[in-house]
């Protein structure tokens, strides 16, 4: 189960929303071995497509010597879909590379809506999994 404050979820479809029409993506970091998502790092979709994402190598590199400094690892990885359920495709699953993270996924294809959904992604299985929001919204 993924325990997500409600703050950092709206935070994640906010950067979702932004970003539309090309996918959003980013992680949450958290102290390592604890499974608790607290700092919420927007990333740049390299790609700037609508239909996939990728990190910047770059970014990618700088964020995760931050967490290596700050004692933290990537508890969720997240990105959306634009026109799509928020479902792993087949592409998500090749590249999930992180098997203790959680990946979420926020659908922005109807803009009254955000479907957010949280999976574990190991060798290729894709598990989904319940979400529970703690505190309060930021809204």
């Amino acid at each position: 189960m993924l325990r997500i404050n409600r703050e950092i979820r709206d935070r994640i479809v906010a950067h979702a929303r932004r970003d539309h029409p090309d996918e959003a993506c980013g992680i949450v970091a958290g102290p390592i071995g604890s499974d608790r998502p607290e700092r919420m790092v927007e990333m740049a979709n390299a790609e700037r497509s609508p239909t996939f994402y990728r990190f910047d190598s770059k970014e990618q590199l700088q964020v995760w010597r931050e967490m290596d400094d700050r004692d933290e690892e990537p508890v969720v990885i997240y990105h959306s879909h634009t026109a799509t359920e928020a479902y792993p495709s087949r592409t998500d699953v090749s590249y999930a590379s992180e098997p203790g993270a959680h990946y979420v996924l926020v659908s922005t294809r109807d803009p009254e809506t955000a479907e957010f959904r949280s999976y574990r992604i190991v060798d290729g299985e894709v598990t989904e999994e319940p979400v529970e929001f703690t505190g309060e919204s930021a809204r």
